[in-house]
């Protein structure tokens, strides 16, 4: 049901922010993205948008096992914007390397 929903915001001119990794990481690298990112460009070809949150390592929201008790509780966090992808090349490895950079 998620899945028609963002087809349904997409086709309305919507945009839809999703987070591809389907988990926080364990080591503050980027994780593999999981298959929705490709279904959602596959039922509704839109250009994809890589954003990037820095600052949240480390954070009260972060799973840095080095800070278990003394998490910054407000940290600044920027969402660094990349240019659009055409959505027939936006694979999944080509946007995680886009958000990498």
């Amino acid at each position: 049901q998620s899945f028609k929903r963002i087809a349904q915001y997409l086709a309305e001119g919507e945009l839809v922010c999703i987070f591809p990794e389907g988990k926080l990481t364990t080591d503050g690298e980027i994780s593999g993205f999981k298959s929705g990112m490709s279904r959602i460009i596959e039922e509704t070809p839109v250009p994809v948008i890589p954003l990037a949150l820095q600052g949240l390592w480390g954070s009260f929201f972060s799973r840095d096992p080095s800070k278990t008790l003394f998490r910054r509780l407000w940290s600044r966090v920027v969402l660094v914007a990349g240019s659009p992808i055409a959505a027939d090349v936006a694979t999944p490895v080509d946007v995680r390397e886009e958000v990498r950079r």
